[in-house]
């Protein structure tokens, strides 16, 4: 009898519950199992202790019987240390396509350019800041010749 330690679905529509359990592989997933091995509850926070719960004896009395874990259940004894890390292979699956690709391309050269316009803008405006500053040290140190009183013409003519 070939036996897996594997995920027996329970709970309502779209509030999914899992058991953990032991059964043999030609059964059902929700059918005959040998024993209930923990819970699995999907629907708490990741870091919540009571998301997987395992009772870790009975786990490995049957790992050491030769039972097979699924891939969730390796997961789960990955995470709690019973069992060594499985290098996993995410072939091409989670790739984009080609237009997904040629749209990121696109969005991450108009963002270069844009940041290239902004420097280019930034390095013009301190250039003419400079160029302000400089004019403004030549004018004040070019001597203002001094403006001679105006005479009012009609007092010099009663004079």
């Amino acid at each position: 009898m070939a036996m897996k330690i594997r995920l027996a679905r329970g709970g309502s529509k779209k509030r999914p519950f899992y058991r953990i359990v032991a059964a043999d592989s030609r059964m059902p997933r929700d059918g005959r199992y040998v024993e209930k091995l923990g819970t699995y509850n999907p629907l708490l926070a990741k870091d919540d202790e009571t998301r997987v719960t395992m009772d870790m004896e009975r786990v490995n009395y049957w790992l050491s019987k030769g039972a097979q874990p699924t891939d969730r259940i390796s997961r789960f004894l990955e995470a709690s240390g019973i069992i060594e890390k499985k290098e996993r292979a995410n072939m091409k699956k989670g790739e984009p396509g080609k237009k997904a690709s040629a749209r990121v391309d696109e969005k991450a050269a108009k963002v270069i350019a844009a940041t290239e316009a902004a420097t280019a803008a930034e390095k013009a405006a301190k250039e003419a800041a400079a160029a302000a500053k400089i004019a403004a040290a030549e004018a004040a140190a070019t001597p203002v010749a001094e403006e001679t009183p105006a005479v009012d013409l009609a007092a010099e003519k009663t004079e």
